[in-house]
């Protein structure tokens, strides 16, 4: 067994141990004296519904990320440039139509644009399995517009479903709920890209998990159609249209918000920028011969990603610190990677210097979704969320127009280290002149 195999089954048994130490909605409900709601085994967990979708839709996005790039150039023989240019115009389209999905969701429902993004998305994958450019150029149209919505509204339906169904007296939390998808996250990156290559080698075409993802994406369809229940938010906003805390302009300028969604640009954005230059970099430092073991590297990546999800839940449970410090201590330590990275490195270290940057993306996301489930009102939620996506969209388009080709990658983890410093010191001065949770 290689030293890569080792370090994933180890990964994993940590993630077992930390598993078995959870807290749970049953525990807080026996610790809840006032709570008149028994519960026995089969009582059904009231967001199950919300994770088993999710668990879809990720499995529907992971199984077919591995082979996107790999299926234009090796199976449609498309040029580097236009490839580039593909993925340059999905960013785009997610940035240009993120305002207006958030505005169509609060007002026509999320759950209704959520079903939507599930026929998109698999519309999506059977323009790309054909290799025809403006055929791919829609897909690659429809898959920027999914994207947004699948990193909006999504989380919009949950948190106001969340609120309206007051799941807090049902032993439900938050903060909790946040991280499990995170978990729930990790292990569909996990399971779709065991299951994606196995696909590929079966089948002899990268074409395969598309066709896939466009059935998990069905599934995803039928349990939204079935089980969600339908919410707004523009209805809260014309009760209260003059209230500065329900207008868009006046959430989008307070600083904990415009310090939230600097730092989640600058995160996000060098998150996207790791996806792109974790291959070449580990590359450029392997002392071994023969080909590296990508699938139990990336494997480890999620694997290092899911305990730190799992270990925010834990400490999380307790709130020793604020939600805002915590996020610091994230972009301090995502800048630690970066600074490592941009400098002289061993294999070894490189590798386990990408585990600690997914570990901080393990517990960015529970703490990111708290903080803004707290900070945005119910009423405009979706308008927002979609907006913070725009700024994130330009910055990837770019930075790799900027970058240019993947040998550039030490100075793209200096700019990535910088832009870090910046944005955990936005979130401090933030988190000091207001009360961020």
């Amino acid at each position: 067994m290689g030293y890569y195999e080792t370090s994933f089954y180890a990964l994993l048994v940590v993630c077992a141990g930390l598993l078995a130490s959870q807290p749970t909605r049953r525990n807080e409900l026996k610790k809840q004296a006032d709570s008149r709601k028994p519960v026995s085994r089969d009582d059904k967990h009231p967001e199950a519904d919300w994770y088993k979708v999710y668990a879809l839709v990720m499995g529907a996005d992971w199984v077919q990320g591995p082979y996107l790039y790999s299926l234009y150039r090796d199976e449609h023989g498309l040029s580097e440039r236009l490839v580039s240019t593909l993925f340059a115009t999905g960013f785009l389209s997610g940035a240009v139509s993120a305002y207006f999905i958030g505005a169509l969701a609060d007002k026509h429902g999320r759950k209704a644009v959520c079903m939507v993004f599930c026929l998109l998305y698999a519309m999506s994958c059977f323009f790309t399995v054909i290799p025809v450019v403006p055929l791919l150029f829609l897909g690659r149209i429809l898959g920027g517009i999914s994207t947004s919505i699948l990193f909006s509204v999504f989380d919009s339906w949950m948190v106001t479903n969340f609120r309206e169904r007051k799941l807090v007296e049902d032993g439900c939390d938050l903060s909790r709920t946040y991280a499990t998808t995170s978990i729930v996250n990790s292990l569909s990156a996990i399971v779709s890209g065991v299951v994606s290559e196995w696909l590929v080698r079966v089948t002899g075409t990268k074409k395969a998990p598309f066709f896939l993802s466009a059935g998990l994406l069905w599934c995803a369809l039928q349990i939204i159609w079935a089980h969600w229940v339908e919410n707004y938010g523009t209805k809260a906003a014309e009760s209260s249209e003059d209230s500065k805390e329900s207008d868009l302009w006046s959430t989008l300028k307070q600083p904990s918000i415009l310090a939230l969604g600097f730092a989640s640009t600058m995160f996000e954005g060098s998150m996207y920028l790791f996806v792109f230059f974790w291959t070449p970099t580990i590359k450029s430092v392997q002392k071994s011969t023969g080909e590296l073991p990508y699938g139990y590297i990336f494997s480890s990546f999620m694997a290092s990603s899911m305990a730190a999800a799992l270990i925010f839940n834990i400490v999380m449970q307790k709130r020793p610190f604020k939600y805002s410090r915590l996020l610091v201590g994230i972009l301090l330590a995502a800048n630690f990677c970066f600074v490592k990275l941009a400098g002289p490195k061993t294999e070894d270290a490189t590798f386990w210097l990408f585990c600690l940057f997914e570990a901080c993306v393990g517990m960015y996301w529970p703490c990111t979704g708290y903080l803004k489930g707290h900070l945005v009102e119910d009423d405009i939620r979706a308008k927002v969320y979609s907006i913070l996506r725009i700024p994130l969209n330009i910055f990837v388009v770019v930075s790799l127009a900027i970058a240019g080709d993947s040998k550039h990658f030490t100075k793209v983890f200096s700019a990535c280290s910088m832009l870090l410093t910046a944005s955990f010191g936005a979130v401090w001065a933030a988190s000091l002149k207001e009360n961020m949770p």
